[in-house]
């Protein structure tokens, strides 16, 4: 035992303590789907690998064929998405108060005689002062110019639509938040284009403005309820 003992004391620390190491070992990602989560029974696009957020393997006509392509064509909808936010609000809005804001101004209501906004359907475009369309134009153009010039710096917090104009620092912190909130911001858009499409369309068909044909979107409920219910009397 005396003599086991001074083996032990005379060992190494390499030669007594040992610990087994550690690999680290990344699991590989998992394999993309052979076919689209938006189109199930055609084929997932070879460049929409789920990268991007709100990627769904929508591509049906094919238009993006390389990964520069679908970051392109992200650029242009988010672009569309944000103006079809605003105009998806603005088209309700204006057929709301633009009477209202041109009786207080002295000027002539652009509606027309069924409360429908002007557009390429409806008519009535020649009627908004060309100072208006010029403005539209300029401001448009800038922000393009703005917006194409921070793409090409290839900055690495850069992606399509940041330009890095966030005022009341609404955008998250953390990279999960940031991507929700891409998320939300896509989503919405996308809503959006379908809806001021809807709205130009309904209005071109039915030859009223959306707000008077479908006001419980767009009033309080207890005024809709007071047009319809006044609506079928006679008050001399």
């Amino acid at each position: 035992p005396r003599t086991l003992a001074l083996r032990m004391a005379d060992a190494t620390p390499e030669e007594t303590v040992t610990s087994p190491v550690e690999e680290d070992v990344t699991p590989p990602p998992p394999a993309l789907p052979k076919m689209s989560q938006s189109l199930p029974f055609m084929e997932r696009p070879a460049a929409l690998d789920g990268t991007l957020v709100g990627d769904v393997g929508f591509d049906p006509l094919g238009f993006a064929k390389t990964k520069a392509d679908l970051i392109n064509y992200r650029e242009a909808e988010v672009k569309h998405a944000r103006l079809a936010m605003l105009a998806a609000a603005g088209w309700p809005l204006s057929e709301l108060f633009d009477a209202k804001i041109a009786n207080w101004m002295g000027m002539t209501p652009l509606l027309d005689a069924n409360d429908r906004a002007p557009s390429l359907l409806n008519g009535g475009l020649g009627k908004v002062s060309p100072v208006y369309w010029v403005a539209c134009l300029v401001a448009a153009a800038a922000i393009d110019v703005y917006g194409i010039s921070k793409a090409r710096k290839n900055e690495p917090d850069y992606f399509p639509g940041n330009l890095g104009i966030d005022p009341f620092g609404l955008f998250p912190k953390d990279a999960a938040a940031q991507e929700d909130m891409k998320l939300k911001e896509l989503k919405n858009g996308r809503l959006a284009m379908i809806a001021i499409s809807a709205f130009a369309f309904q209005e071109f068909v039915s030859k009223f403005g959306v707000v008077s044909e479908t006001p419980i979107f767009f009033k309080p409920i207890g005024t809709v309820i007071k047009e319809y219910t006044n609506s079928g009397y006679y008050m001399p």
